[in-house]
């Protein structure tokens, strides 16, 4: 039941009875409503200018002649304002037909099957081997899981893509140095940080010993030439990364389909630059070849450097023929930083012009800088903050804050890791993607305002209102108790959830469910303090209230889930 398509409905309805052969639909109407900025205002409000120009009427006498014939049972009354159509729902009639609505289909509200029968491919997170996963990792690695959700939420088949980066001279560098001073027990025991001091190691040798670099070049050439040792050194780093990574993603309940990295295309890149030549799309510039981009803004892409060493997009034009021919994408989504703007743009443009329309199904979802507490990372200057040691701190945190509030919790550090961590994934996805952030632990962790705890708290406070309740099945409810303000703002909001569920995939902004979640819990809590949720001397009033409590909790679970933070029932 979602209430701005029944009035847009309602709507259509009157414009075809007012105007014959006026064509407006109740898809046209509804992408017309707005919400309008005060509550006496009323609870939708229809701009009738853009109709005068076809209608060849003027806004006010539009909206006037709508007003005598827009009726409904879901409608109290309509004012004209102006131009503006204004429309008041009939409030208790929401609130049965949208309680029942939601509590028939529990996790679902606001699911639909639009994506039946298509693919998502989803490429997100792309840890580096022989790296520690950093703070800066954060945001793909959670827009992309959020994003995969999202897609699942509406009825596709989802792909997600770790392309780890494990290909580059770095790698022959790292072998060098684990054979002449490393060993097979420190670096299982140290992990990913062994290997990382075995590479700082190399290079501070090599200021010395330049002709270490020439050793570092050769090993990487034994890992191209597939060379069985250098082979099995190179796979074994992989295996202590991702054994070190997976206890973050088990943390952030991170999951993936596929691990192809950029090793995984050495052998299939050939076969794109064969037909790259073949079309002559690409032109021989200082040695290297390129394909030149100038009539479409851009510089030239460099595919073989001058040596034939292949470089980023060549990977990735094979990743992108590997994934289409494989998995049959209607769209591949690329989670990547925005400074990769141009990377992205050129990469499109080249698949357009190898004759492949599947490119119109790419697209790079970018998003902004992170920071923490207001310095920007940077590796050279030795300020790194390690995703794992920001999570376990966010729990810390949070378990103190637990002692603190509620001493005799039962789970204490079951509900501090949903808690840390949940404030750290809300934190970062509650602004617009595209916006940089500056972590900072005051507002991250903060009971009150827009943070993950405040909403986690009050899904917390709806479960503890529902475990409270008494024995009330035999009663009937009265949803006529549900017409106050407050009650009717929480309504809407629920009412809103499907559209804007659906506004965030279309966008690929999963902050647009952030937010809206937020708005329900804030809308939930006024309600609330407002008012008494269990009045005694009337049963069906009562029921009526525990069942938009028990809404609220449900559509609280299903916002937090498709933005990848838990819900926990006390707190």
């Amino acid at each position: 039941m979602d209430m701005k398509q029944i009035i847009a409905g309602r709507i259509a309805d009157a414009a075809a009875a007012c105007f014959e052969g006026c064509g407006l639909c109740a898809k046209d109407v509804a992408g017309m409503l707005e919400i309008p900025p005060e509550k006496k205002m009323g609870d939708y409000a229809l701009p009738c200018f853009r109709m005068s120009k076809t209608l060849h009427k003027a806004p006010q006498m539009i909206a006037a002649s709508l007003a005598e014939r827009c009726a409904g049972e879901e409608i109290d009354h309509v004012e004209v304002v102006g131009g503006y159509l204004n429309v008041f729902v009939a409030r208790g009639c929401m609130a049965r037909g949208l309680i029942e609505a939601v509590l028939s289909q529990p996790g679902r509200w606001g699911a639909s099957d639009i994506g039946k029968g298509k693919t998502v491919c989803l490429d997100y997170s792309s840890i580096n081997i022989a790296k520690r996963f950093h703070i800066g990792h954060l945001s793909t690695t959670m827009i992309g899981h959020s994003l995969k959700r999202i897609y699942d939420f509406n009825g596709y088949t989802t792909v997600g893509i770790n392309h780890l980066g494990d290909w580059g001279t770095q790698f022959g560098k790292m072998i060098c140095a684990y054979k002449k001073w490393g060993n097979r027990e420190d670096v299982e025991r140290g992990g990913v940080q062994a290997m990382v001091d075995l590479y700082v190691r190399f290079h501070q040798e090599a200021e010395r010993d330049p002709a270490l670099e020439d050793e570092g070049r050769a090993w990487f050439k034994k890992i191209e030439d597939g060379d069985p040792e250098a082979l099995e050194i190179f796979s074994w780093f992989k295996e202590v990364t991702l054994k070190d990574t997976q206890r973050v993603y088990d943390m952030l309940g991170v999951t993936f389909d596929s691990y192809a990295g950029e090793s995984f295309y050495n052998d299939k890149m050939q076969p794109v630059v064969d037909e790259l030549r073949e079309k002559n799309l690409l032109t021989k510039s200082q040695g290297a070849e390129v394909v030149m981009l100038d009539d479409y803004g851009m510089p030239p892409a460099i595919v073989l450097r001058s040596d034939g060493a292949t470089l980023y997009i060549t990977r990735d034009l094979a990743a992108a023929y590997y994934r289409h021919n494989t998995y049959h994408f209607d769209k591949c989504l690329y989670v990547v930083a925005y400074q990769q703007n141009l990377h992205f743009r050129q990469l499109f443009k080249i698949i357009e012009l190898m004759g492949n329309d599947w490119y119109k199904g790419m697209e790079h979802v970018s998003f902004g800088m992170v920071s923490y507490e207001g310095r920007a990372l940077s590796t050279r200057e030795g300020y790194i903050v390690y995703l794992e040691d920001l999570l376990n701190k966010a729990v810390e945190k949070a378990r103190e804050i637990i002692e603190e509030k509620s001493p005799n919790l039962p789970n204490k550090d079951e509900v501090a890791r949903q808690v840390g961590v949940g404030a750290v994934v809300y934190f970062d996805l509650h602004n617009d993607r595209n916006k940089d952030i500056d972590f900072r632990w005051e507002r991250a962790l903060n009971f009150d305002g827009e943070t993950g705890p405040y909403v986690q708290y009050t899904h917390a406070r709806c479960c503890s209102v529902l475990r409270k309740a008494p024995d009330l099945s035999d009663v009937e409810p009265d949803y006529g108790v549900l017409c106050d303000d407050e009650a009717c703002s929480v309504l809407l909001l629920i009412s809103r959830f499907p559209e804007i569920v659906r506004k965030a995939m279309d966008a690929n902004e999963p902050s647009m469910i952030t937010r809206h979640t937020t708005s329900l819990a804030q809308a939930y809590n006024k309600y609330y303090f407002e008012h008494r949720i269990m009045e005694e001397g009337d049963p069906a009033g009562t029921l009526a209230r525990l069942n938009l409590t028990r809404a609220v909790a449900d559509v609280i679970r299903t916002g937090l889930y498709l933005i990848g933070v838990e819900a926990p029932e006390r707190m």
